[in-house]
């Protein structure tokens, strides 16, 4: 093993942690300027920064769309908002554990990964992260290029009748690939870039939002009988068999920044901004947006005489040019500082963490908007049963076991003490056998197989069978990303013990 010595590394009095100069060579196989640690004098997003970012994420189409989702599965609009906040209250702790290490040692999540994977296996759960990355990224740039047309085609008459191409009018095709080299465009500028464009975009939506409350109240003259709507479920026996699924749905769906919020957190000025700026931003806001989305939908059921959930098809219901100019730059706004902050930055380093001579984050980006068009969102968002339920279901399986390998490695093998130059060394205390921790990868597997093995599609409506892929797993399969995260935990714990901590 490599010795580390004082001169590796510096630190300072509130606990942050950086490398010293020339403590990993600038070429290595491991290292690149955007893996690299964070200098601390770089370390200065806000609690504002965080809660912005957070604000600007979780005010997006699908995330105003999860209400109606609960509710067409029986639940009343009080059951749904509740099963969203408990879902986002659960989901923000594995975020501020993993996000703990962002702060203290500048580190992105392919980094901290190969602490507990090794400098090679770091790789595995990297390119799940990425690969489920750049699938929200393809999903999330079609939803909002669909919203950019519908919303046109209300300014110009005949947008929607134009030629059409692969099934779809070319116009259709247009703004999709346009509203994906916007998003990119920004990216490309890099991470400073994309906190002053969330700075300012998370106001200028909750602004857009409630404008359309607004507006939605005023033609209703008050709210609409979808808030004395009975739940069809009630409290009772038939309510928690759709309750946990749903949760677990609800969940999975920030489970992908529960892995890689250290992308983020690295450029915190402390662990008080990381903190606070999460907890605030997230399960707070989330919360709201879908009371904002139960109350906007009730009002539309007066005046429409049925619920709109889609805010892009409410506001193409005006006939007021600025009114739809104004909800065209919403959806702009709301769907890429989502898209970009959840679906690009881990994605590029992710990959520059595969091969960090050849791919730095810039390229990384590329690769990933290239990926997002690639695997055919058009095909993916076809089917609610595969859109939310078969993706959402594995991806927060198979995430929630990286989750709980990274937690069980960070906080109770080393105690958030890590050798920070070892992360960039070949031969140091992370390399265990070739690159590859077999703890890990063991805990994965068994973690992954308990969490999704049992996936079960109802017959017609997915991939699975309806047994299960592997029957006797089937009752695990509804408790997906709970399952992976407390088996891998508990699993990687155990074969961690005893040890010699880094």
């Amino acid at each position: 093993m490599t010795a580390t010595t004082d001169s590796d590394r510096t630190g300072t009095t509130d606990g942050r942690v950086e490398l010293a100069p020339g403590a990993v060579p600038a070429d290595g196989r491991f290292v690149n300027d955007d893996l690299l640690p964070v200098p601390v004098a770089r370390r200065r997003w806000t609690t504002y920064n965080f809660a912005a970012l957070w604000v600007g994420m979780a005010h997006n189409i699908p995330s105003w769309l999860l209400a109606s989702g609960l509710v067409a599965l029986g639940m009343d609009w009080k059951q749904a908002v509740f099963t969203i906040a408990l879902a986002n209250v659960i989901v923000l702790l594995p975020m501020l554990l993993t996000g703990h290490a962002g702060p203290k040692y500048g580190i992105p999540f392919p980094v901290l990964a190969r602490a507990s994977f090794g400098l090679r296996g770091a790789n595995l759960p990297a390119l799940i992260r990425a690969g489920v990355a750049c699938a929200w990224f393809g999903i999330q740039t079609w939803i909002g290029g669909q919203g950019i047309f519908v919303l046109l085609g209300k300014i110009f008459g005949g947008w929607a009748e134009a030629g059409e191409i692969a099934g779809q009018p070319w116009t259709l095709w247009l703004c999709f690939v346009l509203f994906w080299a916007l998003e990119l465009a920004i990216i490309y500028r890099g991470m400073e870039a994309l906190r002053r464009f969330e700075n300012w975009a998370a106001p200028f939506v909750i602004l857009g939002a409630l404008v359309l409350l607004v507006w939605i109240a005023v033609k209703a003259g008050g709210f609409g009988p979808l808030l004395d709507q009975p739940s069809r479920l009630g409290w009772g026996a038939e309510f928690w068999p759709v309750f946990f699924p749903s949760l677990m749905g609800m969940i999975a769906f920030w489970s992908t920044l529960s892995l890689n919020i250290p992308d983020f957190t690295r450029f915190g000025a402390g662990q008080r901004s990381q903190v606070l700026g999460q907890s605030l931003g997230l399960p707070t806001t989330m919360t709201l947006f879908a009371l904002l989305s139960v109350f906007v939908t009730s009002g539309s059921q007066a005046v429409y005489g049925a619920p709109v959930w889609d805010p892009v098809a409410l506001a193409a219901k005006t006939d007021n040019v600025f009114g739809l100019l104004f909800a065209l730059v919403t959806v702009l706004v709301a769907t890429i500082s989502v898209n970009i902050a959840a679906n690009v930055v881990s994605p590029a380093y992710d990959l520059a963490n595969l091969a960090p001579r050849l791919i730095n984050f810039r390229t990384g980006a590329l690769i990933t908007g290239m990926v997002g068009v690639l695997i055919m969102p058009w095909k993916l968002t076809e089917t609610p049963e595969l859109y939310i339920f078969t993706w959402l279901g594995l991806v927060g399986g198979l995430l929630g076991t990286v989750a709980g390998i990274l937690i069980a490695d960070y906080w109770l093998v080393r105690r958030t003490v890590l050798d920070l130059p070892d992360l960039y060394r070949p031969g140091g205390r992370y390399w265990y056998a070739g690159g590859w921790n077999p703890a890990a990868v063991l805990a994965f597997v068994v973690g992954g197989v308990l969490a999704v093995g049992g996936s079960h599609s109802a017959p017609g409506k997915g991939p699975f069978p309806a047994d299960g892929l592997v029957p006797f797993l089937k009752p695990l399969a509804d408790y997906g990303w709970a399952v992976g995260l407390t088996t891998s935990l508990l699993l990687y714990t155990a074969l961690m013990t005893g040890r010699r901590r880094g």
